[in-house]
Parts: C-alpha cells; structure tokens; sequence
C-alpha cells in the first residue's frame, strides 16, 4: 500500500548538478530515499524503486506491460493439480560476490519469507508455500498446502527476489543480488550509486552506471530538473509543472498508470459508516473528475472498484456511484441522518491526500456530512488509520498489483467483513483456469462496488520528467520500480 512504501521521507536534499558525463550513465531522481536496501525485509516502495530488476531478480519478473515472464527460473512445471511448482533455474549465475546462485539459495529464500520471524512486508503472499525442496542445484521443487493461481505473478514481486545466505547479516545497507547491476554506494540523505555487473548472466545493459537522487520537495524538484542537474526523476511530485516541461524541447514527459487506487478510505464498522446507505451517500457526493482536476491538475483514470483500469479484468463500474449530491442527501436521509453528521477525515502527507482532502471535505459539506481534517505524518497515520483503526474516513493509495484480496480481511483497517466476499477470494486462490478467474475478479470487483466498502476516486497518474534523449524508460508502473536494464541514450 502506498503509506507503507512512503514511510522514509526524506528531507529536502541538497542539489548537486551531475548529469549525465557520458552516454553510458545517468542519474535518476525520485522522491522517497530507501530506509534499507532490503526489499525482502522492508515495505517501503522506494527500496523497489532502486533495486527491482536493477540489482535483485526473482524467480519470474514484471515487465514495463505488467506481465509476467521467467526471471532466475528459465521454465517451470505445474502439476495437474496445482500444488507442486518445478522450476528449472538458469545455468550461470551469480551473485555480485561471485558466488554461484543454485537451488540451495532459492530455497533459503523462499523458507525465508515464511519463518515464524519474517519480516517480510508481504508474508500472506506466500503463505501457501508449505515445502521448497532442492532436487538438484538448478532443480527446486515449491509445494502448495492448496493450489494459488497467483503465485507465479506473487513471486514476481520485488519481496520474493533471491537473496544469498551469507549475505543477510548486511543486505539492508550492503545488497547483494544477481542483477545487471551491483550496489556500489549510499550516501544517506543524497545518493545511491549502482554499476553494470560484469559477470551478468542475461542481456548487458547499455547503462554502466547510474545514480539515484532523493528530492522530496516538489519546488527543489523542479529547480534539479529545469536546470539539467539530472537526467530524468521517476514520479515527478509537481504536476500543474508538466505543460511547462513538455513545451520545452529539452525534455520528454511520460505520463502513465500505477497500481494505486486512491481511495477514500472509510471505516465499515464505525456508525454511521457501518450503514450501506450512508457509504452510498458518500460515493454520491463526490465528484471525481473535480478531484482529478483539482488535486492532481488532471491526472488520473476514474475507477469505480478497487482495481486497475488497465487490466484486462477491470470492469467499469463507475455507473454505481455517480455524482449525485441529491441522491446522497435523500440516502442520508433514508439512513435517519437527514441533519447530516460529523466524522473525521485522517490525510497522510502525499500531495494527492492533503489537495484532494480539502476538496471532498467540501464536496461532503454539501450534502450535510462535516469533516474534521487532521494532518498526519506516515508515521502517525500507521498508529491512528492503519493499526488502531481511528478513524471514520481517510485517503490512500494502494499501489500493490492486483490487491482486490485485502477485501478478505475483516481485520484490515477499513474493516469489511463479507463472508461471502471472503468464500469468493478463496475460491479464487484455488483456480487457475483464466476464464474462471477473470469471471470472479468480475464478481469480486462487483461486489465492493455495490457494498460501497470505500470511495473509490481514481488510479494514480504516475509522471517522468527526462531529458529528451533517454530511451527505455518505463511508461506505466505495474510494480513499483525504476527498471533500467532496457534504458540508453539515443545515438
């Protein structure tokens, strides 16, 4: 989720101009710095942002399109029943100590993210992963306690890379994968520097070098970009600055999709929201579009479920809840709170929650529904929103890929409980016909919908600024990452 990938703000850093020295390197700016280089052991979105593909692989891998395609694992074998997964491991590859990585690695990693001490942000994923057994040292064979038709998409997670065994007591601050490129440096609060890996086992990348840069402020953003201090920065933070950037012929602009839904979080089990009907009400009285414009400057895709308008499986549901501020108030009205009510509206710092956050508390204000808005930092909003659940409303954006099985948790911060929900995301987990499962994403999607569960406003933009002649950066995020093994410099 996208509070949990924000929780290493970093402070505004000092801009220092080192754009590209030649046509083999590059700097690359993005907002949030790393609180460790474990993407196994942490959850915040900027460690992937770094590292996904550049320094650590999986046994599969998302590409810049959000499919799926063999990563560590050349190919592998499903049995008919879907509980036993046969991977076969590319011959050849190693570690950026030089250690060979085999089967042995795959299985301490993979047994790893199950321990009783993980930590590992993303636990549930594997949770059905019962046996990793070692066949032979490019052989592993994953036993299911029941069949998961995600898993090959779950173990394309940055959460899921392969990790060396003697390498754990320092991955957090010193990584070492076996992507095109090893960790060289960070400098905290400034820079991570990374290198081509001479003994690559895939495709040499064009890059020998590259650096990231962490500008949280979107003003010194802005100022680092216009002056060519760096060559390109991955989710540019200031938006109404774009038109400015793409009339100027120095720059590309690329504006693509995330896996965010940003959602006007809401408690289901706190009156008045534990009622479907005034849940109704609140989607009627917002006004997407004037979200979008207003916060975002117009970028941002209207959802009406929580799922990715660019999937193949979304389904528009946004004639459910639209814009209706007459219909909210006779619904409010119906509920017994014809005088309206008073909750509370908990933002955490994102600019697309504290700007979009003043508009619905008006938005709301015209069908009678009085906000009390608090500001809060990541921190703060883990304590009060996500764990202790204080809260009536809140806004957030949920950049996990296909995420819709938070829905099952009756225990998750927004606190749905829909039995029948929860049969559906079991039964889901058991198939892996993709005819049968698109039918039930369908199902699910609709469902949530019509339970009116949260407000759902719109999928998030994602925006790079580059110089105009880089190539092979990625459009869309179908994970959180800044994947620079495709990315060159024109000739």
């Amino acid at each position: 989720m996208h509070f949990f990938k924000r929780l290493a703000a970093s402070s505004v850093v000092a801009i220092c101009a080192s754009g590209a020295l030649a046509n083999d390197s590059i700097t690359v700016a993005i907002q949030l710095e790393p609180p460790n280089l474990d993407p196994t052991g942490g959850a915040a979105q900027a460690i992937d942002s770094v590292l996904y593909a550049n320094v650590f692989e999986g046994l599969t891998r998302f590409m810049a399109d959000g499919s799926v395609v063999p990563g560590l694992a050349e190919s592998w074998e499903i049995s008919d029943d879907g509980l036993i997964y046969t991977f076969t491991l590319r011959d050849g590859v190693t570690f950026h100590d030089g250690t060979t990585m085999d089967a042995e690695d795959v299985k301490f990693s993979l047994d790893r993210i199950g321990a009783e001490d993980s930590a590992n942000a993303q636990k549930a994923l594997y949770a059905a992963i019962s046996d990793v057994t070692v066949i032979d040292p490019l052989t592993v064979q994953v036993t299911l306690s029941e069949p998961n038709g995600m898993m090959l998409f779950n173990l394309a997670w940055g959460d899921a890379v392969i990790v060396a065994p003697e390498s754990i007591e320092t991955i957090a601050q010193t990584p070492i994968g076996t992507g095109p490129f090893k960790f060289d440096d960070w400098v905290q609060g400034d820079r991570i520097e990374i290198s081509a890996y001479d003994a690559y086992w895939g495709d040499t990348p064009a890059l020998t070098s590259a650096t990231f840069r962490f500008i949280s402020d979107p003003t010194a953003a802005f100022g680092a970009v216009m002056a060519e201090d760096v060559d390109a920065f991955i989710g540019f933070p200031a938006p109404e600055n774009l038109p400015q950037f793409e009339a100027d012929p120095r720059f590309q602009v690329l504006v693509g999709n995330t896996e965010g839904e940003t959602i006007l979080s809401t408690n289901n089990k706190m009156p008045p929201f534990d009622n479907v009907l005034v849940r109704q009400a609140v989607a009627h009285a917002i006004d997407r579009q004037a979200i979008i414009d207003g916060a975002m400057f117009g970028y941002g895709t209207p959802i009406g479920t929580h799922f990715a308008p660019h999937n193949p499986d979304y389904v528009d549901l946004l004639a459910n809840s639209p814009y209706d501020p007459e219909r909210a108030k006779e619904l409010l009205a119906e509920a017994g709170f014809a005088d309206g009510f008073t909750t509370t509206l908990k933002l955490p710092p994102p600019s697309y929650a504290r700007r979009g956050g003043e508009i619905i508390a008006s938005q709301l204000r015209e069908v009678g529904i009085e906000t009390e808005i608090t500001n809060l930092e990541w921190a703060q909003w883990i304590e009060e929103v996500f764990t202790n659940k204080d809260f009536g409303l809140s806004i957030v954006s949920h950049t996990e890929p296909m995420d819709i099985g938070i829905y099952a948790n009756p225990d998750y911060y927004f606190q749905y409980d829909n039995p029948d929900f929860q049969a559906l995301m079991d039964k889901l987990n058991a198939t892996t016909d993709p005819d049968m499962r698109s039918e039930m994403l369908a199902e699910a999607q609709t469902i949530i919908s019509e339970d009116y569960v949260n407000g759902y406003l719109f999928e998030l933009a994602v925006a790079t600024v580059a110089k105009a002649g880089i190539d092979g950066l990625w459009l869309n995020q179908p994970t959180a990452a800044v994947d620079l093994t495709g990315v060159s410099w024109a000739e």
